[in-house]
């Protein structure tokens, strides 16, 4: 496939056949997230071109491709953390709002990593904290006792990341990203470093999450078992 500018490096087609472009649950509610991409480019290529997604809330759309299909970047342009060398051409829109133009702090989206990037300075608690926003310190304490339960780690609370398994460092970086109160989440290869059985899990925590908020969520992997609605899925093809 050509990778001139005037041929898309990348096709997005649904996994399904109904259409890709998904319809709001009531006509009168604007979608928990829409991404319009009229083009996506790094400096040798288009990488997608021609996508539009919508998603009600409460609901978790995957996305995946080979390396390179510009599935990371995607969640870049949506969080406002796009690369200077990178083109994005289109909108983004939560909860009704358009933020493609705003700062990064602004959007109210979080993104969650392969990596937790927990603080090894801090305890779990204290990382969790650091996610909350100011005001009385037992408030913010409960938000944080509650994040904790949420996400089965009642008891870590003062627990040194270093000493978590694998499993507890992603769900207490789930807590935290949670926690800075996200009207939208973004999850980049979340699940790749833990087995199957905490896979599960985890993708359990996070429909449930979703779901409780009645936000929206944009998935990345490589793994098909990683889709939590196989009517929402985007597969992009190679530059």
């Amino acid at each position: 496939m050509s990778n001139s500018p005037d041929t898309p490096a990348a096709l997005h087609r649904p996994a399904l056949k109904p259409s890709n472009t998904l319809v709001p649950s009531s006509l009168d509610d604007p979608p928990a997230l829409h991404l319009q991409v009229q083009r996506l480019r790094s400096p040798g290529a288009t990488l997608v071109q021609g996508l539009d997604i919508a998603l009600p809330a409460g609901t978790v759309h995957t996305l995946m491709g080979a390396s390179g299909s510009g599935k990371s970047s995607l969640l870049a342009a949506v969080c406002g953390t796009l690369a200077p060398s990178m083109q994005f051409i289109g909108e983004v829109h939560v909860m009704g709002r358009r933020v493609d133009h705003l700062p990064t702090r602004a959007r109210r989206i979080a993104l969650l990593y392969q990596d937790d990037l927990l603080f090894a300075h801090m305890t779990v608690r204290e990382n969790l904290l650091f996610a909350v926003a100011a005001g009385p310190h037992a408030a913010r304490e409960a938000q944080v006792a509650q994040a904790l339960e949420e996400v089965e780690l009642a008891g870590f609370a003062h627990a040194d990341p270093a000493t978590l398994s694998g499993g507890q460092r992603a769900r207490a970086a789930l807590a935290r990203a949670l926690l800075s109160q996200p009207q939208a989440l973004m999850l980049d290869e979340p699940f790749a470093k833990l087995d199957v059985a905490l896979r599960q899990r985890m993708r359990a925590l996070v429909g449930g999450a979703v779901a409780r908020r009645g936000i929206s969520a944009l998935v990345v992997t490589h793994d098909p078992a990683d889709i939590l609605d196989a009517q929402r899925v985007t597969h992009l093809a190679a530059p």
